[in-house]
């Protein structure tokens, strides 16, 4: 996921134009398209939210093409959408069933995009096992969170750690199951 520093995935409206920046850090990587079509490929099928799917789409409709290619995609959602392409399959029920019972058997990696409601569930529910979370240098003072009501503390270990040419920084953190010390 991608947040601004002050930890939001969105404006309260759900546009994310601040996602792009003009800061300048010459110490960091540049991101290497390699590496990401790499990291793409590991992924075995995507979740996400309702709300994430209609940013996907309406970023395909202004040109920007679909960005999860031809893997599986779950939309989580008990509302009416279009349905894009045959890898998209719309659920409506116990987020554990789906994880557990469905996707982990069938599926090595399973990357959970957005949004906000879909990761806090899946780290309140226990069905993380990592979080991938990179930070834009922008505050934006209002928004989505990332994480929001988990309920209790969430002790993670920090595994990674890069920073990039245009400020971005990215962290990847295993979670660590019944530690609750942060």
């Amino acid at each position: 996921m991608v947040a601004s520093l002050d930890g939001f995935i969105a404006r309260k409206d759900g546009s994310v134009d601040w996602l792009e920046t003009s800061d300048e850090f010459g110490s960091g990587e540049t991101m290497d398209p390699q590496v990401v079509e790499v990291f793409l490929k590991s992924v075995g099928c995507y979740v996400m939210g309702s709300k994430t799917y209609e940013t996907a789409l309406a970023f395909e409709a202004k040109g920007f093409g679909w960005a999860y290619g031809d893997k599986p995609v779950y939309v989580l959602t008990s509302r009416e959408l279009p349905r894009s392409r045959e890898t998209v399959e719309f659920y409506s029920g116990d987020l554990t069933k789906l994880v557990k019972g469905r996707l982990r058997p069938a599926f090595r990696s399973i990357w959970v995009v957005g949004g906000g409601d879909v990761c806090s569930e899946c780290v309140r529910l226990g069905l993380a096992d990592e979080i991938r979370y990179s930070i834009v240098p922008v505050l934006i003072g209002d928004g989505i969170a990332f994480f929001e009501k988990l309920g209790s503390d969430v002790a993670l270990h920090l595994t990674e750690v890069k920073a990039y040419k245009n400020g971005m920084v990215a962290l990847c953190y295993q979670t660590r199951p019944g530690d609750a010390s942060i």
